[in-house]
């Protein structure tokens, strides 16, 4: 798909001067720093939250009763 985009003339340079050194059109060098910003503002799927309580001293049980236990002051 083609899309239109514009750029302020201070990138147009050093994306050329980029482009050619790492001999690629600017096309596919625009193209690589979508995937990666697009790759790092990825958002996590469902699995994503299997593992998070890993490194965690207390155990996930206990601290839920912890915490609700201030609910009753």
């Amino acid at each position: 798909m083609r899309t239109v985009i514009d750029l302020p003339d201070d990138q147009i340079a050093p994306l050329k001067d980029l482009a050619e050194s790492l001999n690629v059109s600017r096309a596919e060098l625009i193209r690589r720093a979508v995937t990666d910003f697009l790759r790092r503002h990825e958002v996590p799927t469902e699995d994503a939250a299997f593992g998070i309580w890993r490194g965690h001293d207390e155990d996930g049980v206990a601290y839920q009763e912890r915490a609700r236990s201030e609910w009753d002051r």
